[in-house]
Order: C-alpha cells, then sequence, then structure tokens
C-alpha cells in the first residue's frame, strides 16, 4: 500500500506542475490576444475607408466612360490554383490547427479535386503547423513565406502578396483561395476560405448602387492624376490589406484558441487532482485501518 501511496503523491505532484504550466500560458495568451484584437480594431477603419475610397471613384465614372481593365480582375478557366494555408507556428492551441488542415484538405477533395488530380493544385503555406502536415503529401508545397508570424507586420507581409501578384499576373495560377480563421472572441473562431483573385468587382454594380449620391460625389471629390490611375493603385492596396487582414485574423484566433485550450486543460487537472487526492486519502485510511487492525490482531495474539 505504501508503494500505492507513492505512485499517487508523485502523480499529485506531476498534475500539480503540469497545472502551473498552463496557467502561465493562459495569461501569456490571453495578453497576446489583447495586442492581436486591439491590431485588428485599429485595421478595420483604415479598410474601410479604403473600400469606401474605390467606390467613390467608380460612383464618380461618367455615363460615357470606360472602366479601366483591371488585371487583377480577369477571370480565367480554372486550370491551375493556389490554396494560402494560414496556420500558427506553434501548437497546444486545441484543433486550431487541425480544422485549418482540414478546410484546405476539403478544396483539394472537392472544390478543386480536377485540378488536384491533374497535378495543377499547390499549397502556400503560412505557418509551420501547416507546413508540417502537407510536405508529406504528394504536391507542391511552398513555404518561402512561413516565417511571418515571427514579425507581423504590414511590410513584412507584403512579400507574400507581391509574390502572390507575380504569380497571378504572370499566368501561373488561375485562382488562389486563402484558408484562415476569422476571429470573433477568445471562444470563437470561424473557419473560412475566400477567393483571393481574381477579385470579383462589378463595378456597374457598384455604378448603381451608388447612383443616388452620385452628384455629391461629384462635388465632393477632385481626381488627380485621374480616376483609371486611381484604380491601378487602389485595388492592389485594397488586396494587401485584405492579405494582412487575414494574418490579423489568425494571428489573434490561434491566440483565443490557445487560451481557451490552456484554461479547458487547467479545468480538466483541477478535476484530475480532486479525483487523485480523494484517492489518496481513501489509500491512505485504508492503510491505516489495516496497520490498527494488525496491532489489534497482535495484542490480541500475545494475550492468548
Amino acid at each position: 500500500m505504501a508503494g500505492g501511496l507513492k505512485e499517487v503523491r508523485e502523480r499529485i505532484s506531476s498534475v500539480n506542475s503540469t497545472q502551473q504550466i498552463t496557467k502561465a500560458m493562459k495569461m501569456v495568451s490571453a495578453a497576446k490576444l489583447k495586442r492581436a484584437s486591439d491590431a485588428i480594431t485599429e485595421m478595420r477603419p483604415y479598410t474601410l475607408k479604403l473600400q469606401s475610397m474605390l467606390s467613390n471613384v467608380m460612383a464618380s465614372l461618367g455615363e460615357g466612360e470606360e472602366v479601366p481593365n483591371l488585371e487583377f480582375a480577369e477571370q480565367r478557366k480554372i486550370e491551375k490554383v493556389l490554396i494560402v494555408l494560414i496556420t500558427s507556428d506553434r501548437g497546444l492551441a486545441g484543433a486550431f490547427n487541425s480544422n485549418l488542415v482540414k478546410k484546405a484538405k476539403s478544396l483539394l477533395d472537392n472544390a478543386y479535386a480536377t485540378q488536384f488530380a491533374n497535378g495543377n493544385a499547390h499549397i502556400m503555406t503560412i505557418g509551420k503547423k501547416g507546413y508540417d502536415v502537407f510536405k508529406k503529401e504528394e504536391l507542391e508545397v511552398n513555404n518561402n513565406y512561413g516565417d511571418l508570424f515571427a514579425d507581423v507586420s504590414f511590410d513584412n507581409v507584403t512579400r507574400a502578396t507581391d509574390a502572390i501578384f507575380h504569380e497571378f499576373l504572370n499566368g501561373e495560377y488561375d485562382a488562389i483561395d486563402v484558408v484562415f480563421s476569422e476571429f470573433k472572441n477568445a471562444a470563437t473562431q470561424i473557419i473560412k476560405s475566400e477567393r483571393f483573385l481574381p477579385i470579383n468587382i462589378d463595378l456597374e454594380e457598384e455604378v448603381e448602387s451608388a447612383a443616388e449620391s452620385k452628384s455629391s460625389y461629384e462635388s465632393n471629390y477632385i481626381f488627380e492624376p485621374g480616376k483609371e490611375e486611381l484604380l491601378k493603385v487602389l485595388v492592389p492596396k485594397i488586396l494587401k490589406t485584405q492579405f494582412y487582414r487575414y494574418i490579423l485574423e489568425n494571428n489573434a484566433s490561434e491566440h483565443g484558441a490557445r487560451m481557451m485550450a490552456m484554461e479547458q486543460a487547467t479545468e480538466n487537472a483541477n478535476e484530475l487532482l480532486r479525483e487523485l487526492k480523494l484517492s489518496y486519502n481513501r489509500a491512505r485510511q485504508a492503510a491505516i485501518t489495516k496497520e490498527i487492525s494488525e496491532i489489534v490482531g497482535g495484542v490480541a495474539a500475545l494475550e492468548g
């Protein structure tokens, strides 16, 4: 019984140590989540303003003006596809990374099954966990920009978007999708896939939707050097901002998922400690009862 008590004591000590680690990791993730969520909150007004500027330019196009041919909106027959999978560099975040990988595999097996079968479906991984999974698969994996989370800045993320722009404009891919996790709150992360390129801008619809306020655009905005030039600058800028949002959303989702996973691990450790302490007390009580019985039996034997 003494050996059993020692084993239980060691398990209690081990669980206590693990619980201290999970508590610390939860606190660290909570601090990082605050910074990541603030980054998203600060970026959203800028993104909305860019989109508003684009709408203003398109709404101000006169009836006789031709809409410029936006190269990023060129629709082609989808024969070659690139999936940009954004995961995290570290684990201990519950099912966060596995759900992202499942979403990417679902696209390959369903939406792009033909391209995948023909060897024309490729993966670009951002985050070590996604690369670790797909490097074992029989498809091309680009991990040149897998270190973006080491420095989550707009300039650093732009390296990846510039490479994506180059590959699309050169015809290396006909469609580029992004798989990421959209951040709602610490307990809710939504796994999503969005078409990044080509963009789907129905300029006629935008102009019609803004027709009522068209006079205000014309009176309040002076375009310099010109509307077509502005569109050529605005569209890449908005795309880069959109991709940066994907990174920030995923970064915040990772910290939220890890914080919730560590909170759940801490609660599980508490429950396990209660069970172990109860088992320890029962075993100790049984050992004491056995010792008393042996003493009483020995005394009775001596008297007899």
